[in-house]
């Protein structure tokens, strides 16, 4: 097998976790690659170190730019993908050896348009497998007719932009929304739109790494954004996929109703209670059809009920059942596999 895959790294202080990530790319069992790394403006020795590793390698590519945040470094890096393939990897991130090898092999057997790898929460001391959806050895599992059900589901298939293998020409001239986080909501549906199969890989190669100073870890009202992402989404499903309209409302209400509670738990990020405002408002607006969303699901049709009538009130609901819970009265929810990090992880 021939085919280049390019993987496009955007850069941006991230001097700490670099080498690892870059060093996994390096030694991929599949040798066929183009590895574009965009340093997105970085104030720390990241562009230095990343010069340092395409001396060492001419498959790398190095290039850099102004600060612009990620939709921009990678929107940059596609503009120099030659690849039949394209991968993206977060710069803090990092690959199991045999991940682009085992991705290739099954695209190759599949004729898939898209492959997603299943991955590892990567902590620090230990790793952490969601094994809800499916058990990590497990035979491929192939999405065609049902894949934007699943991707607006957020279980199986994933919004992440991450950890996924693309035929170069399906997401070419399809950039990422500029100026937001959570990105890849605003992006994976228009993708998904164009994609005939998609492959998903349930072995865990790909380490996303947790980190206490990363964009998801520390709370601002920009994180509001993935709740934009949602509703133009859902837009985009009500003219294209009308059958999934109700999926598409309980995803925006569930995700409403915690950032509510992360608004409450951070009161100095919405002083004038702004954002929270906003929230109540469009949940009362859309009640009827957030309602029929949610009618066969016992806990979340309660919540909605109760924050309609005043937002404590479901607060107050959360906090019994998590006492509930605590003393073994109702069912706790299921747990993620926890992994030994040395076991699995040669980083």
């Amino acid at each position: 097998m021939n085919k280049v895959v390019s993987i496009v790294v955007p850069i941006y202080r991230v001097e700490k976790y670099l080498r690892r990530c870059l060093q996994s790319i390096l030694q991929q069992t599949y040798k066929q690659l183009e590895i574009i790394l965009v340093d997105d403006g970085s104030p720390d020795d990241c562009g230095k170190m990343a010069e340092e590793f395409a001396r060492k390698d001419n498959r790398i590519k190095v290039f850099h730019k102004e600060n612009g945040g990620l939709s921009d470094a990678r929107n940059y890096g596609m503009k120099y993908v030659t690849g039949d393939y394209t991968i993206f990897v977060d710069s803090d991130d990092w690959l199991a050896a045999n991940m682009v090898e085992q991705m290739m092999n099954v695209s190759e057997e599949y004729q898939a348009d898209i492959v997603q790898t299943a991955f590892y929460y990567a902590y620090d001391e230990y790793l952490l497998f969601d094994n809800r959806y499916y058990a990590k050895d497990d035979y491929p599992i192939v999405l065609d007719q049902t894949l934007m059900c699943e991707l607006v589901k957020n279980e199986k298939v994933k919004n992440f932009a991450w950890g996924k293998l693309y035929k170069t020409s399906i997401i070419r001239n399809i950039p990422f929304r500029k100026g937001v986080l959570f990105e890849d909501v605003f992006w994976a549906h228009t993708v998904m739109h164009k994609v005939n199969k998609l492959v998903l890989l349930t072995q865990p190669l790909y380490y996303y790494f947790q980190r206490s100073d990363s964009i998801v870890a520390t709370y601002t009202p920009r994180n509001l954004d993935i709740l934009k992402g949602l509703k133009e989404r859902h837009q985009f499903i009500e003219t294209f996929y009308k059958e999934l309209v109700n999926e598409s409302y309980r995803v925006i209400l569930e995700t409403s109703l915690i950032h509510y509670n992360l608004l409450l738990l951070n009161r100095k990020q919405d002083l004038d209670g702004k954002y929270k405002r906003e929230i109540w408002k469009y949940i009362n607006k859309n009640y009827q059809n957030l309602k029929m969303a949610v009618e066969s699901e016992h806990s979340l049709r309660n919540q909605l009920t109760l924050f309609t009538i005043h937002p404590s009130l479901n607060i107050g609901y959360l906090f019994l059942k998590k006492i509930l819970r605590k003393f073994y009265i109702v069912p706790r929810p299921i747990g993620l596999e926890k992994v030994d990090y040395r076991a699995k992880s040669d980083f």
